[in-house]
């Protein structure tokens, strides 16, 4: 996916989802109650179009319920009403999100005359003990089903996955990585368990059932998940919950790994391994300057510059500077 692209967001919360999964008030996590109706649709469209810069690729993207589970003349309704965008080439495609068992043949046909090109499906857990202790109604032989469908139909595949559900472990949440991969995703999102207000899970935690991850250890599991799907060239669209009003304020936030920049915190964990062999000798008399891609400078300096002040305890003066040839985590280095 390139740089100059934007999605244009269509919330439909907990719309055509049955099943209560512990974790999930999608209300609380979307900040949104109100379900846009046909005519809301367009106008928000309309809006967003009005100030995407006109060279970026725009996809309309249908999140937060299970957007293939509503009957399908409704889907159609909310299908259709994108369909003059991408006539004009305002749009260029759409993307949705929904359940791994809420995919089939007549569904995705259908889909197919709509431009849709992206189906995010919220896969969670591979793990079938972690998968039931979730409520998610669906196993792990439903995700590879339907993950294989999608394929076959000519669709691009993601697959969101949590960490720090009941159950898990930080190899459990690894294998369910490999498993995203090697199910054929081209698109991931990372979210860890947070504890949010009037859902099953926060009954748990109340009850003193329920312990969710620690900052420190959501970040290092996360460090090692993106890791390896940077490795395996699988896009990572988002990790960590975009901030919102109710989470800030800790209104519906009852506890978990929450951070406003999780992310950022993740990126300078992981600079922070790339660097160790330059953070190994004290060289207090001795200044050394690091050269990075343009897109990955900020994270080599860290979150709060975490990465400077360390190298700093260890060298006279730190420089980072940017190197146009170089790409991804790739950098260099002199001493002097």
């Amino acid at each position: 996916m390139g740089r100059n692209h934007a999605n244009i967001p269509i919330f439909l919360p907990q719309l055509a989802c049955p099943h209560q999964c512990i974790f999930c008030n999608q209300n609380h996590i979307s900040s949104q109650e109100h379900i846009p109706s046909i005519d809301e649709t367009r106008q928000i469209i309309e809006r967003n179009l009005a100030t995407i810069p006109s060279d970026y690729t725009i996809q309309v993207a249908f999140f937060g319920g299970s957007f293939t589970g509503l009957p399908i003349e409704t889907q159609e309704s909310y299908l259709q009403v994108v369909q003059p965008f991408i006539k004009t080439k305002q749009v260029s495609s759409i993307r949705l999100s929904t359940r791994p068992d809420y995919i089939t043949d007549e569904i995705l046909a259908m889909l197919q005359k709509y431009n849709v090109q992206d189906i995010e499906l919220g896969a969670q857990s591979t793990n079938d003990e972690i998968l039931r202790l979730s409520g998610r109604g669906h196993n792990r032989e439903a995700i590879q089903n339907a993950s294989q469908k999608i394929k076959e139909y000519g669709f691009r595949l993601g697959l969101q996955m949590m960490i720090g559900l009941p159950g898990d472990t930080k190899e459990i949440s690894l294998q369910t990585a490999q498993d995203i991969i090697d199910f054929g995703a081209e698109t991931t999102r990372i979210y860890p368990t947070l504890v949010v207000s009037d859902t099953p899970l926060a009954t748990l935690y109340n009850r003193g059932k329920y312990t969710p991850l620690s900052t420190e250890d959501a970040i290092d599991w996360t460090k090692d998940i993106y890791s390896l799907f940077i490795k395996n060239n699988i896009t990572v669209l988002k990790v960590g919950l975009h901030p919102n009003k109710d989470f800030t304020n800790k209104e519906h936030l009852l506890a978990g790994p929450f951070h406003p920049s999780f992310k950022e915190l993740v990126l300078s964990e992981i600079w922070k391994d790339k660097l160790k062999q330059v953070m190994q000798n004290n060289c207090k008399q001795k200044n050394i300057s690091i050269f990075t891609s343009y897109e990955e400078i900020n994270n080599a300096i860290g979150y709060n510059s975490k990465n400077k002040k360390e190298l700093l305890q260890l060298y006279k003066n730190v420089f980072f500077n940017i190197d146009p040839i170089l790409t991804g985590y790739e950098f260099t280095y002199c001493r002097y």
